[in-house]
This record gives structure tokens, sequence and C-alpha cells, in this order.
């Protein structure tokens, strides 16, 4: 029987929010785990954890990353690397000093993690090089498969593609209480998405609960083996692209509230920094121990 370091963390929470949960496993140099078992450990936190996270340590300042669902490998996962990460430098004296660290991660290449700690009780990583996908679904179309009114997404607004992780379907909502009361049927949805190849759909309103926040978001995930995501890295970066495209951000830094009606809002911040996104927050370590395989 293996044996491995394991926390269950949940990021971008805020003082009373719960954020959004990730199982964490850290090798070290003369442990791994093949794709079958990825994904067989995966598959056991299904309803437990929206992803489970592999670190493995390739020097003293660089690790790997790789990401799964229950369903599947997932291309990256922003939420689970803020998790991975935030633990690792609390946990970790000589990562407190550092306040860049690099991560390999396994579908998009070497990022960097900025450690904000001291500072905010935060860590910030680059979102991976957008690709402007755009996309020919209409209103009708995506309104149908939210379960939404035609006349609830805003004509105002433009619906579009973008890949900054994930590919990630944006649609404008008219208002924050349509927002927030969405609840999509989630079987419905995960068809949708995949014959349309898409990772997940973020929805969005200008208006927000806190008039500090920039915008008020949701993203739901069908594809990945649960309905709604309730605070996400790749997503709402693929927002702050959409939001500079459309010259509705200047790249300030800002915080972007996400989640229904049915939870406190969790929070993500997002600066722009270098012609890139950096996503990052807070997060809560919950349970501390050991995996055993």
């Amino acid at each position: 029987m293996q044996t491995y370091q394991y926390r269950k963390i949940d990021a971008f929470t805020t003082e009373k929010s719960f954020g959004n949960p990730a199982a964490c496993i850290y090798l070290d140099e003369n442990q791994s785990l093949s794709e079958k078992e990825m994904l067989f450990i995966a598959k056991q936190h299904k309803g437990f954890v929206s992803e489970v996270i592999y670190c493995v340590p390739k020097s003293q300042t660089y690790f790997s990353l790789t990401y799964y669902s229950s369903e599947c490998e997932v291309d990256f996962c922003g939420h689970g690397t803020i998790a991975c990460m935030y633990n690792l430098i609390k946990e970790t004296p000589d990562l407190l000093n550092q306040k860049e660290i690099k991560i390999h991660t396994n579908k998009k290449g070497v990022l960097t993690v900025y450690n904000e700690i001291a500072e905010q009780d935060s860590v910030y990583i680059t979102a991976p090089i957008p690709q402007y996908i755009g996309t020919c679904l209409n209103a009708d179309q995506i309104a149908k498969n939210l379960l939404l009114n035609k006349n609830q997404i805003s004509d105002s607004l433009p619906i579009d593609m973008i890949d900054a992780g994930l590919r990630t379907l944006i649609v404008p909502v008219a208002t924050l209480n349509d927002e927030i009361n969405v609840f999509p049927n989630e079987k419905n949805l995960k068809n949708f998405c995949l014959q349309n190849k898409i990772d997940i759909i973020l929805i969005y309103s200008l208006e927000t609960d806190n008039p500090r926040n920039i915008a008020h978001t949701r993203v739901f995930a069908p594809k990945f083996g649960y309905l709604e995501d309730p605070a996400t890295g790749s997503g709402n970066s693929a927002f702050g692209y959409y939001m500079l495209k459309n010259k509705m951000w200047n790249g300030t830094h800002t915080t972007i509230e996400q989640g229904g009606v049915d939870r406190i809002f969790n929070a993500v911040n997002l600066n722009y920094k270098d012609n890139k996104i950096l996503f990052g927050g807070r997060a809560s370590i919950r349970i501390k121990g050991f995996y055993y395989l």
C-alpha cells in the first residue's frame, strides 16, 4: 500500500464563503501515479470535490501539476492550482520567501505563481495564453439549454468563446436576479457542451451584489461530472480577456463575485500584467492527512 500526502482545500474563499473544493495529493520525487490510478482516485472523490490535483516537485521552486475530474483529465484547473500552491507555500518555509514559483501543467505548459500571502493572504497564477475561438451559437440555442427565456440574455453585449485554460462559452445575462437563479438540467447541458466542444459555460451580470466588484459570474461544468463550479480561475480568466476585448475593464486590479442564489458568493481577483491575466485568491485548508492506495 502506497501513502501520499493529502489535503482537502477550498479555493477562492472569503471570510464567510465556502469556496470551491479541491483534493490535493503531494507526491515526493520517488513517487508516481499512472493515468489509470489518478482517474481512479478522482472517481472516488465525485461529489466531494470538483477536481483532484496531483503535485510533483521538480526542484525546490518548480512543480508539476496534473488535474483530474471524476470523468477525465482536465486541461487546466484554476481553483485547484490556487488551492494546491497556497497550501504548499504556507507549509514550506523556503517557499514563503519566494515571490515567484514556476509550475508545469500537463496540458498548458509552464505558468508562474506569484506569492502574495504576506501582503494579501493570496496567491496569483498566470492564466494560459488565450485563444479567441468565437462562436456561432445564438441566444435562442443557449437560452433553451440554460432553461432561460431568450429575453433574459442581454442583447447589448456579445456572446463569445475564449479559451484561457478551458474552452469557455461566455454569456451575458440581463440582470443579477436572472443570473443567480439559473439552474439548468445537468444531463441536457452536458450534451449541449459536448456537441459544441464547450468545456465550461460562464454566465455573467454587470449588476453585482457588492458594488466594489466589477461583475457577477457563474460557471457550469457538466462535462467534468458536476453541474456548477462555485469559484473558477480559468473561466474568470477567459472572462477577463473578454472584458479587455470589449473595453469593459482597463486591466487594473479588480474582483469578481461568483455563485448562485443558494450560496454565499466567492471572490476571484483579477489583474493584468505583461499582457497576461493573473487570477488569484486565498484558500482554506479543511482536511490534512494521508491518502492510501
